[in-house]
């Protein structure tokens, strides 16, 4: 099995190389590309990676190369984790919407709108080199904004199939407080990508008790502290939202609090530079601890279950994967991206029933989705229209004085990564 890893150079790629390590007999992979155009980066996590794997007795090859072509060329899939700009695009992205009394967020509101801007193109030209040498390939994209990478690619015609690990985060954190196996927790997760509540939690499977309200009565104040939300308000709604709702439930605050500190772009860049350092010493063979701290936490394991699945491996059936509606959310467009369990293999993600959704959540999910069309417009056309409208629908933004003030700092910001600006 061949396996490429586009943006292979990431200081992620070891939290992956980890995975396929210790979960090889789920999937064996026997070639493993690393491919990226930051060569200097891209030898250094290829290092770690032949290290991490030679440590744990993985008899696959890993390859780097800066030659996309050549990557792809008969792999079985594909896995994205690109960024567009790099750590200094951004550090725009949650810089200059402040400046209008905006979140600054690299996946959502304005922030994520220029992410998306300069990301879809990208990517629909790497899925076209991965059609032409392998028309079979998977593609998995982890690469944010998630749910409009993923429509854009499947609005292509692409194989294709979106990823987050905030599903698995969260099994693992309801499993630890349950005292249960991951395994044993199933949760019934609905939404769009970064737009997710939890509705039930579910030991034994898909059908199995929900053990939702004895989590929140018992382990309430230790979730809510996760998600950095008032206890009272999960009490309230009943359910567990993702921490990314907390741009939506706290929008002021949250404003206020990111105008007073450095931003999340500036830390990730100081932990990356260590990481790097770190990737250098040629006795190290095992993911640092640093690297938890970086974010995508069991991303790999996440990665390697639906991958497996894909490929007719022993991967679980039943996932949480970013897939086309298809009916499963009546209120939404058959081909509007959400996140939802789905049952996986070699034919694709097919999504689970989903009980009826109250008002609340079905409100924002289908604003949002109306956002992501026009953003997903905006991507593939261009034009400084296009991309007001997307900021003007968005609820982070909203007004038009605002979607007027960050149509202008968006473009100015990313002219280099917009072919018509």
């Amino acid at each position: 099995m061949k396996l490429t890893v586009v943006g292979g150079g990431s200081t992620y790629t070891p939290e992956l190389i980890d995975g396929f390590a210790r979960l090889r007999d789920t999937l064996p992979v026997e070639e493993l590309i690393l491919v990226d155009p930051a060569a200097d980066r891209l030898e250094l996590v290829g290092g770690l990676a032949r290290r991490i794997f030679a440590r744990q007795g993985h008899g696959g090859r890993v390859v780097t190369t800066s030659d996309l072509d050549a990557a792809v060329d008969g792999a079985d899939a594909v896995l994205l984790q690109l960024r567009v700009g790099g750590q200094a695009a951004r550090q725009q992205d949650e810089t200059w919407p402040l400046e209008c009394g905006c979140v600054g967020q690299e996946t959502t509101g304005a922030g994520g709108l220029a992410k998306a801007l300069r990301t879809v193109p990208v990517v629909l030209d790497i899925a076209e080199r991965v059609r032409r040498a392998n028309p079979d390939a998977w593609i998995i994209d982890f690469t944010n904004p998630v749910g409009i990478v993923t429509r854009a690619l499947l609005q292509a015609g692409h194989r294709a199939i979106g990823l987050c690990n905030v599903a698995i985060g969260l099994q693992r954190k309801f499993a630890a407080l349950l005292r249960v196996a991951p395994a044993d927790v199933h949760l019934d997760h609905v939404g769009l990508n970064h737009l997710t509540w939890e509705t039930a939690v579910r030991l034994g499977g898909p059908e199995g008790e929900d053990v939702l309200p004895r989590l929140l009565a018992e382990h309430g104040d230790a979730v809510a502290a996760d998600l950095r939300l008032p206890r009272p308000l999960l009490d309230r709604l009943g359910v567990v939202p993702s921490y990314y709702l907390r741009y939506y439930y706290a929008h002021d605050e949250v404003v206020d609090e990111l105008r007073t500190k450095p931003s999340r772009a500036a830390e990730v860049a100081e932990m990356e530079r260590q990481l790097l350092e770190m990737y250098g010493d040629p006795a190290l063979d095992e993911k640092p601890a640093l690297l938890a701290k970086r974010g995508g936490a069991y991303y790999s394991e996440a990665a390697v279950d639906l991958a497996s699945a894909l490929l007719g491996g022993t991967g679980s059936p039943y996932q949480v994967v970013n897939t086309h509606n298809r009916g499963t959310l009546p209120f939404l467009p058959d081909d509007a991206v959400i996140e939802v369990p789905a049952a996986v293999g070699a034919k694709g993600a097919s999504p689970l029933p989903v009980a009826d959704v109250d008002p609340l959540y079905a409100g924002l999910m289908a604003n949002v989705t109306a956002y992501e069309d026009l953003a997903l417009d905006a991507a593939l056309r261009g034009g400084r229209d296009r991309v007001f409208r997307a900021l003007l629908a968005h609820p982070l933004v909203g007004q038009y004085a605002y979607a007027e003030q960050l149509t202008d700092r968006l473009i100015a910001h990313n002219r280099e990564h917009l072919a018509w600006a």
